[in-house]
């Protein structure tokens, strides 16, 4: 067994920026990673994927290089990961996947793939998106409707001739929408009204001024954050809007059943598609942390600001951990030096 101080589940954005803090303050921890690789969450995404954060929003202690008002792709987020790991040589361990954590009077004990651990304090750092989500009645569409949810979705390549049905309208629909609007018919269903932002305003990122004006900072008790969280989700960029106006890509609402080969609209309207892509989103999973008090009765974590009424646990990277930026790569920095402080202090 593996006796550490602090153990950091996860070395993504939210890891990596815990990381570089505890090493600035001496403490010695491990970082445990899952995949094969640094960025791997990122890699492993659908190859058109862009940020509609630009690269002047990072991680602590070092830019990402590039055009800073410019949106990054994924595999530029994915070895800017991997080379800040290298660049302060942050002590992760790969390809281990953590199984189960419990509480005894002697700390928390861990079980991975590769072993056991035991530690005096852990930060969970897995972020919110664990297992893909599709609706029920996806079991009983019939096989000639090709299927994939957008975590496995790559490329239009790899999808049947025809029409294709994405279903789910956040940033990651919207982009594959556009992406295969370029070349066949696409329908979206979408759960409710639509709401556009441009990336840019006055020739600067639209998170410039989220950013200047504070609102990216807006805690998740106060006023400003309790009105922000009420406003629907926005979709980044203009090019979606365009193309909804002109009919290039045809909105529908919600998907609710499938009939006689047949996807039926929660309005009655029917289409008949060869190809369906889920841009459902995740839900969360920490059954693993089998610790009293750490999560609710809907198995979500237990924190304010990150820290957990069980002594010892901690999250970092959930969005509104303790403000809108908190999920998000260039504002979790933020969190993670708070963090820090208080494991370092406690």
């Amino acid at each position: 067994m593996k006796q550490v101080d602090v153990l950091v589940i996860g070395a993504g954005q939210a890891g990596l920026a815990m990381g570089y803090y505890l090493k600035q303050q001496g403490v010695s921890f491990t970082l445990l990673e899952a995949n094969d690789r640094i960025g791997d969450s990122w890699r492993n995404r659908y190859d058109s994927l862009v940020l509609f954060t630009p690269r002047r929003f990072s991680l602590p202690g070092m830019p990402m290089s590039g055009n800073p008002n410019g949106m990054p792709n994924k595999d530029e987020v994915a070895d800017y990961l991997e080379a800040y790991a290298k660049r302060f040589s942050l002590p992760v361990k790969l390809k281990t996947q953590v199984v189960s954590m419990t509480k005894t009077s002697q700390g928390f004990l861990l079980e991975t793939n590769r072993g056991s651990y035991r530690a005096g304090k852990v930060i969970v750092s897995t972020g919110p998106f664990h297992t893909p989500y599709i609706p029920g009645f996806a079991s009983g569409i019939p096989d000639e409707i090709y299927q994939t949810h957008s975590s496995a979705y790559r490329n239009p390549g790899e999808l049947r001739d025809g029409p294709v049905l994405v279903v789910g309208a956040g940033n990651s629909g919207a982009q594959i929408a556009v992406e295969l609007s370029r070349e066949r018919l696409v329908y979206l269903s979408a759960g409710s009204e639509l709401h556009f932002n441009p990336l840019y305003a006055l020739g600067k990122s639209i998170f410039w001024y989220l950013d200047l004006f504070g609102i990216i900072y807006a805690g998740t008790d106060s006023l400003a954050g309790s009105w922000l969280k009420k406003q629907p989700e926005k979709i980044y960029g203009l090019e979606l809007k365009s193309l909804l106006a002109d009919q290039k890509v045809l909105l529908k609402p919600r998907a609710v059943e499938i009939r006689r080969n047949r996807i039926v609209f929660e309005n009655g309207t029917e289409a008949e598609v060869s190809n369906i892509v889920w841009s459902t989103g995740y839900r969360s999973d920490y059954r693993w942390i089998q610790i009293d008090g750490a999560t609710d009765s809907q198995g979500n974590p237990i924190h304010h600001g990150g820290v957990s009424p069980v002594s010892g646990l901690y999250y970092l990277g959930l969005p509104w951990q303790s403000s809108r930026g908190s999920a998000l790569l260039g504002w979790v920095g933020r969190d993670a030096s708070k963090l820090a402080e208080k494991i370092r202090i406690y």
